[in-house]
């Protein structure tokens, strides 16, 4: 959560939206690295915010989301209905409506828990996979209530294919299989849950445990609904593709007003130009060098002469020599890349330095240094 992503970090994202979308007040449950998540939290102003309360809780113990949810519930600080996301989460979607939607629901079925947002993916005709990388969503709706029946994800299935249980078909008139979905990780959630986490220690994973425990529990009798967006954002960060298409739809401003030249947490902002290029202050840019489109520079940066850098984030403090080639990739804080260096499609962390001539193929990852 506290990686780079254009330049502000992922939970930076996260917060801004969440207060943005009205949300009151947001509990940060910190496990591994906690101490650099609170101190960023203090640095970045996200505590002591009027009408925006930020409590981070610190637990060296946990290991899942269950183990999470356990000792919230145990800490007694959420006592009604709570949205449940992940602090690597970029939306701009409002929730007003969801949480009528899921309240409205719940008050005429009190086993109606929980809401899971969902959007239709974009699949690639070029790799057939989905535009974020994740493992292609097998999942049944009722196109009624909208309320989920089945899920499954492709990592456990057996060339592509999955069953549906007969209970199902009996129970349901209609049903509506979907692989085109995505799971956005947006979760509107009643107290049940955290109780039924309590109550079960199998429960580690929230989809593949928990979801999928509800879906196949028929003596609780607990329901998962879906809300499907169309005209709003919202992804998760869980992998190098997933990573690469947030950061381009960040760029192409899909995520507004969450934005490289608006201003929503500590990091400076940048200012648009032509063909999606965005330049902070006190960048220092050869006249002789070329930024190509859908580009983020980052304050205090320096370009030599004849160097080209397109498609790609620079973070900032970043030392770019001569005759430098640099094409789809992301260089975070303070790096420095020599003569004659040539990378494509590459993430260099805050620090490396990259000696002349030296050369980065398709997917290189160079950590910090």
């Amino acid at each position: 959560v506290l990686l780079p992503l254009v330049n502000a970090r992922m939970i930076d994202y996260t917060l801004a939206w969440l207060q943005s979308a009205g949300v009151e007040e947001v509990f940060v449950f910190c496990c591994a690295h906690s101490k650099q998540v609170i101190e960023h939290l203090e640095k970045a102003k996200w505590f002591g915010k009027p009408n925006f309360s930020v409590t981070a809780l610190e637990s060296n113990n946990a290991i899942s989301s269950g183990d999470a949810l356990r000792l919230i519930y145990e800490r007694h600080v959420i006592n009604g209905d709570f949205i449940l996301v992940s602090g690597d989460t970029v939306s701009n979607m409002p929730l007003t409506e969801l949480l009528k939607e899921h309240k409205e629901r719940k008050r005429k079925d009190s086993n109606a828990i929980m809401t899971m947002v969902i959007k239709r993916s974009k699949p690639s005709a070029i790799t057939h996979q989905s535009r974020l990388g994740t493992d292609e969503l097998f999942i049944a709706i009722d196109p009624e209530t909208k309320q989920l029946l089945h899920y499954e994800d492709r990592a456990a299935t057996l060339k592509g294919s999955f069953a549906l249980g007969r209970e199902s078909l009996n129970e349901n008139s209609s049903i509506s299989v979907h692989n085109d979905k995505q799971d956005c990780y947006v979760d509107i959630c009643s107290p049940e849950v955290l109780s039924l986490f309590t109550d079960n220690f199998d429960y580690q994973h929230l989809r593949r445990h928990f979801v999928k425990g509800l879906l196949v529990d028929d003596i609780m009798g607990y329901k998962i609904f879906t809300h499907e967006i169309h005209s709003s954002y919202a992804a998760r960060i869980d992998n190098y593709r997933s990573y690469d298409t947030i950061s381009k739809d960040i760029i192409q401003r899909w995520t507004y007003p969450f934005v490289p030249d608006i201003q929503f947490a500590a990091s400076g902002t940048a200012k648009l130009e032509r063909q999606g290029i965005y330049r902070a202050s006190r960048t220092m840019i050869s006249q002789s060098a070329t930024i190509g489109p859908y580009t983020v520079i980052g304050n205090s940066t320096t370009i030599g002469s004849f160097s080209h850098v397109s498609n790609s984030v620079i973070g900032e403090g970043c030392i770019i020599g001569s005759n430098v080639f640099i094409d789809g990739c992301y260089i975070w804080d303070k790096v420095t890349i020599e003569d004659g260096c040539k990378l494509k499609h590459a993430i260099v962390c805050d620090g490396v330095i990259m000696r002349s001539g030296a050369v980065l193929e398709a997917g290189v990852v160079l950590s910090f240094k």
